[in-house]
């Protein structure tokens, strides 16, 4: 299985089994849904949701079979996953995580390899390792193009980010 990782359970809520997500998944509404399968943990334990509620800056997950809080607190801390196959994205389409190894190319030049990303006070960074590692922000004034069948990000003003 091809795992992701959308997020971090820090709490639970209620004492009818409620756990608190904190994620910055960028495609949620195609995970926090009611049957969508979460894996959580070490041991990547198969749950199922069966309700979804967003509370300030928490994604609210009930799991089937779940009642109580006591059957969810060993999940306290615990990182949850996705299988990528899962996710009904369109062939034109693509989640962050797709994107890694990656070439990035600004002007047929080769600045280097997508290698990960990060969050960044609400930004996204894709991190480039090539002669030297850097970072671009995820947005429309760097990121121009997306080739998927050549695995290959086409950038703009990127090549002035690398110090």
């Amino acid at each position: 299985m091809n795992y992701i990782y959308v997020g971090k359970i820090v709490n639970t809520h209620g004492i009818k089994g409620e756990i608190r997500i904190l994620s910055d998944f960028l495609k949620k509404d195609l995970v926090f849904k009611k049957d969508f399968i979460l894996y959580i943990g070490p041991s990547r334990e198969k749950e199922i949701i069966k309700t979804y509620r967003k509370h300030k800056e928490f994604d609210m997950v009930t799991l089937e079979g779940i009642n109580n809080i006591n059957e969810v607190l060993k999940y306290k801390g615990c990182n949850v996953y996705i299988n990528r196959e899962d996710l009904k994205i369109a062939d034109n389409n693509y989640i962050l995580e797709d994107l890694i190894d990656f070439e990035i190319k600004e002007n047929e030049k080769t600045l280097g390899k997508l290698k990960d990303f990060m969050y960044n006070n609400g930004n996204i960074l894709l991190i480039i390792e090539g002669q030297k590692k850097f970072y671009i922000p995820y947005n429309d004034y760097y990121i121009k193009k997306v080739d998927l069948k050549n695995k290959i990000v086409y950038t703009e003003n990127a090549k002035d980010l690398i110090l």
